[in-house]
C-alpha cells in the first residue's frame, strides 16, 4: 500500500495472533482494568464525600485517581475488545484520539506527581509553613498548570505525529496507537515529532530530577526523626511512591529512546504495559488505600450505606 494517511483503518497487532493467547490476554487485562477502575473510583468517591479528606494531599490524590481512571480507559478496553472479538482494527479517528488523550493524561500525571512530591516535601520538611504554602489557591494553580501543560503537550504530539503521510502496511505492532510505532510508518523522517519527543523527554527528566531532590530532602529529614515508628511509616510510604514514578518514567524513556525494530519483541510490548497499565493499577494501592485516613473514610462510607439500606 502507498500513502494511507487518508485511509480510515489501522491494524493493532497486539501480543499474539494465537486465539488462546488472545483470550488469556483479554481476561488478564479485564481483571487488571476492573481492579484499576474500582480502586480509582473508590478514592475519588472517598475524597469527595469525606470532609476530613478535603486537604491538599487528598486533593492531588483525587486528581491523580481521575487521571489514572482515564489513562487506563483509553487503551485497555479497546485492546480487550479486539482480543475477544479477534478483530484488531482501529479507525484513524480512534488512533488520533488515543494519541491525544494518552499524551494529555500521561503528561499531566508526570507534572502532578512532581507537585505531589513537592507537597510531601513541604509537609515533612516545613510543617509550620505548610498552610501558607499549600493554600487552596496555590493548590488550584498547581493542578491547573499540570493540566494545561499536559494539554499543550498532547496538541503538539498529535499534530506533529499525523502531519506527515504514512506509507506501507498500516500495521501497528502494539496493543494501542503508540507514537514510536506510528513514526515507523511515516513516509519520511518526522522531524517535528522527533523534536516534540525530545522536548517531552527533557521536561519529564526535569520533573524526575525534581522528584528525586524532594525525596532526598524528605528522607534526610525522616532519618533524623527520634521515633523509629515514625521513620518506618514515612519511609514505607515514600519508597513505593518513588518506585512507581521511577517505573513509569524509566519504561517510557526506554520506549521512546531506544531504536525501534521493524517487528518489536515481546519485551517492547511488556515495557509499554509498565507505563500504560501498571501505574493506574498500582497507584490506588500505594498512594491511598494503605492510608489510615482512607481506611477510616471507607469504614464510614460502608457504615452509611448499611444504615441507609436498613
Amino acid at each position: 500500500m502507498d500513502n494511507f494517511t487518508s485511509g480510515s483503518i489501522f491494524f493493532l497487532m497486539g501480543f499474539s495472533d494465537v486465539r488462546g493467547i488472545q483470550v488469556l490476554h483479554a481476561m488478564l487485562f479485564l481483571l487488571i482494568y476492573l481492579a484499576a477502575l474500582l480502586g480509582n473510583l473508590l478514592i475519588i468517591t472517598l475524597t469527595t464525600k469525606d470532609h476530613q479528606l478535603h486537604t491538599p494531599m487528598y486533593f492531588f490524590l483525587k486528581n491523580l485517581s481521575f487521571l489514572d481512571f482515564c489513562l487506563i480507559s483509553i487503551t485497555v478496553p479497546k485492546s480487550i475488545m479486539n482480543s475477544l472479538m479477534n478483530h484488531n482494527t482501529i479507525s484513524l479517528l480512534g488512533c488520533i484520539s488515543q494519541v491525544f488523550f494518552f499524551f494529555l493524561l500521561a503528561s499531566t500525571e508526570v507534572a502532578l506527581l512532581t507537585v505531589m512530591s513537592y507537597e510531601r516535601y513541604v509537609a515533612v520538611c516545613h510543617p509550620l509553613r505548610y498552610d501558607n504554602i499549600m493554600g487552596h489557591r496555590a493548590c488550584m494553580q498547581m493542578a491547573t498548570t499540570s493540566w494545561v501543560s499536559g494539554s499543550l503537550n498532547a496538541i503538539l504530539h498529535t499534530a506533529s505525529t499525523f502531519s506527515i503521510p504514512m506509507c506501507g502496511l498500516p500495521e501497528i505492532h502494539q496493543f494501542f496507537c503508540d507514537v514510536p510505532q506510528l513514526l515507523s510508518l511515516a513516509c519520511s523522517y518526522n522531524i517535528g515529532e522527533l523534536v516534540a519527543i525530545g522536548i517531552s523527554l527533557v521536561l519529564d527528566f526535569g520533573c524526575f530530577v525534581f522528584i528525586d531532590i524532594f525525596y532526598i530532602y524528605i528522607f534526610s529529614t525522616v532519618l533524623r526523626m527520634p521515633s523509629r515508628e515514625g521513620r518506618h511509616k514515612a519511609i514505607s510510604t515514600c519508597l513505593p511512591h518513588l518506585l512507581v514514578v521511577t517505573l513509569f518514567l524509566s519504561s517510557a524513556f526506554f520506549a521512546y529512546l531506544h531504536p525501534l525494530p521493524k517487528y518489536p519483541s515481546l519485551l517492547d510490548l511488556l515495557v509499554s504495559v509498565f507505563y500504560t497499565v501498571v501505574p493506574p493499577t498500582m497507584n490506588p494501592l500505594i498512594y491511598s488505600l494503605r492510608n489510615k485516613d482512607m481506611k477510616m473514610a471507607l469504614r464510614k462510607l460502608i457504615k452509611n450505606i448499611y444504615n441507609v439500606s436498613i
